[in-house]
């Protein structure tokens, strides 16, 4: 990973949380493949760690969560057929390993979240943004194409012809639209929204991971086809839910009425 790369994406755990930072606000945070790969490094190191139980993914400052692809770098980097291919490449790592990421995943969003920004919102579990936010795929105005694995959860959130409005106009929809249409499950006001996905992660990280990566995995199977639904591993989710110890543990302080301890096994 470069330093350039490391200086650009940040890393901080604490409380069980684990928060990512897009650090590019001169350029309101719009990310280069480089930033994707060692924001792919950064989820890894996430998923692995038993104390993390939350994950969170920001931007410096308070214009922007990621305002697209750095066009900047679209001439050297994305100029030919074999550019573009590996430029996908690049990007896609940081899709597949926060989809696939095993904890709960939450955009936190202030200002601009368009483009590949959207995306990288798109593939955490929950989006939460401040009344200022904007969204948008510009894709039309710049004679970018996005094929199904890119649009797909937008497809799914809203719906194809909310999907279709927002790609065919390429206009960008404020905060409460974004709501309406399913692209958001929270908003509030900007001066409150640290505090306020502090408070709704750590409200997640208190209960029970086995539990709570079940709901995950099953429900990201619900959304698949029937013929493509991996039935055995919900079954064995829950089954793992059952036989641990926070099973116990959860019966436990609910008879003794006092709030439960859970520690993933």
């Amino acid at each position: 990973m470069s330093t350039e790369a490391t200086e650009k994406i940040l890393a901080a755990k604490s409380g069980g949380i684990g928060t990512l930072t897009f650090n590019a606000p001169e350029k309101r945070n719009a990310i280069s493949p480089e930033m994707s790969e060692a924001a792919a490094e950064v989820l890894e190191d996430f998923s692995a760690d038993d104390a993390i139980r939350v994950i969170v993914l920001t931007g410096a400052g308070d214009k922007a969560f990621v305002s697209g692809g750095d066009i900047s770098t679209y001439e050297k980097q994305r100029a030919t057929a074999e550019q573009q291919a590996a430029y996908n490449k690049r990007s896609a790592r940081l899709r597949t390993v926060l989809r696939n990421a095993g904890k709960p995943t939450i955009a936190k969003i202030r200002g601009y979240c368009l483009g590949g920004g959207m995306a990288i919102a798109l593939n955490c579990d929950l989006r939460i943004c401040s009344e200022d936010a904007q969204f948008g795929i510009p894709a039309a105005k710049l004679g970018i194409g996005y094929g199904v694995d890119a649009l797909a959860l937008l497809v799914q959130l809203t719906g194809p012809s909310v999907a279709k409005e927002i790609l065919f106009t390429a206009r960008r929809i404020n905060a409460q639209e974004a709501l309406r249409t399913g692209v958001v499950n929270q908003v509030v006001p900007a001066a409150e929204l640290d505090a306020f996905v502090d408070s709704y992660a750590q409200t997640i990280a208190a209960n029970a991971p086995l539990s709570i990566i079940a709901a995950k995995r099953t429900i990201d199977e619900c959304v698949k086809d029937a013929q493509d639904r991996n039935a055995e591993l919900c079954e064995q989710l829950v089954a793992d839910c059952f036989a641990s110890q926070d099973y116990i543990e959860g019966r436990r302080a609910f008879m003794e009425k006092r709030k439960p301890v859970f520690t993933g096994r």
